[in-house]
């Protein structure tokens, strides 16, 4: 093992667009943790204006979730050893070596290869968990997902078919509808061209059961409205969406945040193979142009989720 290793770090002041190559020590997994050599690790929409802390230990390693393989276990871990291929997240993955706590760490399931593992955590766990716990989705009902060409949103179009709902899925430009169609999703609109309400009258003439709000404005507004009037219809909404939608009477609103566990990866490994999912890549990046992909984020309109390719 390296005494030291690569990442991309910030230093005070400095914005995620400004992530340069430091070197700085490898870490050492203390009792708990597995240490994982990142191969990839994803860049997510909440990062991309991030500015850390005056009182952060400089330098600031970026990543919240990624992917790679065991390079060392710490005292107590039961279930790693040394070479599994695994993902995981709550830790600094743009960086050669990453130190993360056990129960925040899962095997890659089958079917996903080492690219695709780097962006599924965080993704994965809000999508299954935003239609699972906060919607209490069911087989039959009809769910609009709002902002669906992005990583939660193609990820929550397969595990919406999983669980036998139907899906009208709204986007913002024709490459993103054509993803979604081939992701599954029964209608297809433009949010911002198409009458959502009309669309939504057609797909479910006594209102839709549920909205999966992964975008905020006007448009996600008009998807809330077609709701079903009898008090069970209901809205999901991921932490850190602007702005945020205007409450209702007779209408259940969650926001929410994903959860990382144990059991938590378990079902979200188990949906991951049962759905034979597919994981949409945006870009990739080098650790080196770390910078470079936070620029591209923070333009928008991304199909899927950017990587960066640490080795």
């Amino acid at each position: 093992m390296p005494d030291t290793m690569r990442a991309a770090a910030l230093e005070k002041g400095q914005d995620a667009e400004s992530l340069s190559i430091h070197r700085v020590p490898v870490p050492k997994p203390a009792a708990g943790e597995v240490l994982i050599a990142v191969n990839t690790a994803g860049v997510g929409v909440w990062q991309a204006k991030y500015r850390p802390g005056d009182s952060q230990e400089f330098p600031v390693i970026l990543g919240s979730d990624g992917a790679g393989v065991i390079a060392a276990v710490g005292d107590g871990v039961h279930g790693f050893k040394v070479g599994d291929r695994v993902y995981g997240s709550n830790a600094a993955f743009y960086a050669e070596y990453v130190a993360v706590r056990a129960e925040k760490v899962a095997h890659v399931p089958k079917g996903i290869n080492p690219t695709e593992a780097g962006v599924l955590a965080i993704s994965g766990l809000s999508a299954l968990q935003g239609l699972d716990d906060v919607l209490g989705l069911k087989a039959g009902e009809k769910l609009i997902i709002h902002g669906a060409s992005g990583a939660v949103g193609a990820l929550a179009i397969q595990f919406a078919r999983l669980r036998g709902a139907k899906v009208l899925a709204t986007v913002s430009n024709e490459d993103g509808a054509a993803l979604v169609k081939r992701l599954g999703a029964d209608v297809v609109i433009n949010g911002r061209t198409t009458d959502i309400a009309a669309a939504a009258r057609s797909f479910a003439p006594d209102g839709v059961d549920a909205v999966l709000g992964l975008a905020g404005g006007d448009s996600l507004e008009r998807c809330i409205d077609t709701l079903r009037h009898d008090n069970r219809g209901r809205v999901a909404y991921l932490y850190g969406m602007e702005p945020l939608p205007r409450p209702r009477y007779g209408i259940r609103m969650s926001l929410y945040s994903y959860i990382a566990g144990r059991e938590e990866y378990q079902r979200l490994n188990d949906a991951v193979e049962a759905a034979k999912l597919q994981v949409p890549i945006a870009a990739e990046y080098s650790l080196a142009d770390a910078g470079q992909a936070h620029k591209r984020l923070a333009e928008g309109h991304l199909l899927g989720k950017i990587v960066i390719r640490v080795r």
